[in-house]
């Protein structure tokens, strides 16, 4: 029913439509696309602060390994017996679980 009058004040206004369909267009933009990545960033920030020493991780680059240590910018990374990796922590994802763990 908004929709519909919206459509209608468009189409009577002349110059001022342009200026609807111009916010309307911004919003949903942002709906459809600000939004879903502003979530996206704020989960992988709320991950990165709740990791922990011996949580399973990956690198962006496809490595896997264990947290080892933690530091303000910066995380060690088990990737094999005795290899630790200090990488960026905004290059840290979660591991996604294997099938032999969720048993």
């Amino acid at each position: 029913m908004k929709t519909m009058i919206l459509l209608q004040a468009a189409n009577a206004g002349g110059g001022g439509s342009m200026w609807i369909w111009m916010i309307l267009l911004v919003v949903l933009m942002w709906l459809l696309m600000i939004r879903p990545q502003q979530k996206k960033a704020k989960e992988e920030q709320k991950f990165r602060e709740s990791l922990k020493k011996g949580d399973r991780v990956v690198f962006s680059g496809g490595i896997y390994g264990k947290v080892n240590n933690i530091e303000e910018h910066t995380i060690d990374v088990e990737v094999s017996n005795g290899v630790i990796l200090t990488v960026e922590k905004s290059m840290i994802q979660p591991a996604p679980e294997s099938k032999e763990e969720k048993k």
